[in-house]
């Protein structure tokens, strides 16, 4: 019997040999995160396998990224503290430091080359998954699991359970990697696929540029994913020397993989998609939803706030003006995507459109740094990836979650509106080729 991606990266991290759903293993880790609001353990508990003494080496420290992304910039003293923790130790051990405004997490390890195909990456974060998007196993952690990381570069793991997806076909113009993830959601329910893989594959997943699949992989959290990883190709190659990343050591599935399940989505016939109520899992197509008013249109997080996120944006809102009594939000994923919109004039005619630029970071999403609470009753439309009740500081208000056209073109109408019904949705790049269209 054959393998699965997640099993043959396992295995050869745990020493080469064959490895099958079920079995404990212990794995070396070629690459781990720390964020801010869970570095506070992670030291402690650093200090505690140390025994107090500040001399005893941490071999894996370089290769161990303390990112402050969350309580970015930090809204209390204690979180003002942790940032001091971080950095001093980082400079002490020689971690790789990203500072207040330098992006999110998951956003700047890829683009700082620190993974590559093949590659078993953790960090303290279940949205780790997104490293999957370059064919790599990517997890979420706790804090003290990467102190044991630090100290050995080595972690367990019991190898996971695949499911095998297909997207077959190409996506619709207007319609994007959120909303297969969405349709996921309402397919198999939030934690349907707890301690799971996805494994996606298909023409759609082959016809994705790389900021779509990394929201493909990323979004696996809500499901319960352990991991959500998609084949190499030119294109994944390509990103990774571009952002500097050692050669990749791709990994396929052999054709005999045995998977727990597998299922086949037509795409080309999926329309737009929103989850509403409180639940990431109670999902409908925007075509359903009629006159739902809104009032605060985010766009960004870790999910979706990539360059061609700001550009579906920018293709319905440029040269307009968001609706009357709308407040919209943009927060990009990392300075890196925030300095290649401003040099595409995409900053200009968001502002120009009515929109808030917000620095690069999480604070937003979770109301963490208190830069966007929500009155009593208000209406939200996001691209971010959780919709809980009180996400955004506020338990009265409603939150609802779609692709960044779905925002953009709420935002412009002032309702939750399908981005296919808008004038100005197909965003053609320079290059002359169609990202809508595919």
């Amino acid at each position: 019997m054959g393998s699965t991606i997640a099993e043959k990266i396992l295995g050869a991290h745990a020493g080469g040999s064959p490895v099958k759903a079920g079995d404990v293993v212990v794995a070396s880790v070629d690459f781990a995160m720390v964020h801010d609001a869970r570095a506070a353990n992670a030291l402690k508990m650093m200090a505690k396998l140390r025994g107090g003494h500040d001399d005893v080496a941490l071999p894996f420290a370089a290769r161990t990224a303390f990112v402050l992304d969350h309580y970015s910039p930090p809204p209390n003293m204690e979180a003002a503290n942790t940032h001091v923790a971080m950095r001093a130790f980082a400079d002490a051990h020689g971690a790789i430091l990203y500072d207040v405004g330098d992006g999110i997490c998951h956003q700047v390890l890829p683009e700082g080359g620190h993974l590559t195909c093949g590659d078993l990456v953790v960090g303290t974060d279940t949205h780790s998954t997104t490293y999957g998007a370059f064919n790599a196993l990517g997890t979420g952690v706790e804090g003290t699991d990467v102190s044991a990381v630090m100290m050995t570069g080595k972690l367990w793991f019991r190898v996971p359970e695949t499911i095998r997806v297909e997207l077959k076909g190409r996506l619709a113009p207007g319609v994007w990697a959120k909303d297969v993830t969405l349709a996921m959601l309402g397919r198999l329910g939030a934690e349907g696929a707890n301690y799971r893989v996805l494994e996606y594959c298909g023409g759609a997943v082959a016809a994705m540029e790389i900021d779509d699949r990394m929201t493909l992989a990323n979004h696996a959290a809500e499901l319960g994913a352990k991991a959500a990883i998609l084949d190499a190709d030119e294109r994944t190659f390509a990103w990774l020397k571009a952002h500097g990343a050692r050669a990749p050591k791709p990994v396929r599935a052999d054709a005999d993989a045995r998977y727990v399940e597998r299922i086949d989505i037509d795409a080309s016939t999926l329309p737009p998609q929103v989850a509403h109520n409180h639940r990431i899992d109670d999902v409908v197509g925007v075509p359903e939803v009629k006159g739902r008013k809104i009032g605060i249109a985010l766009i960004g997080t870790c999910t979706n706030g990539r360059l061609d996120d700001i550009r579906q944006a920018v293709a319905i809102l440029k040269g307009k003006r968001i609706a009357k009594g709308v407040r919209m939000i943009v927060t990009p994923a990392s300075r890196q995507v925030y300095l290649a919109a401003a040099r595409e004039g995409l900053i200009e005619a968001l502002t120009a459109a009515g929109a808030s630029v917000e620095a690069a970071g999480c604070g937003t999403c979770v109301s963490i740094t208190g830069h966007l609470i929500t009155g009593d009753g208000e209406v939200v439309i996001s691209s971010a990836n959780r919709n809980f009740k009180g996400r955004l500081g506020n338990p009265g208000s409603e939150i609802w979650i779609g692709s960044a056209a779905t925002v953009a073109a709420s935002a412009l109408t002032g309702y939750i509106t399908d981005p296919r019904t808008v004038e100005g949705g197909e965003w053609r790049p320079e290059t002359g080729t169609d990202r809508n269209r595919r």
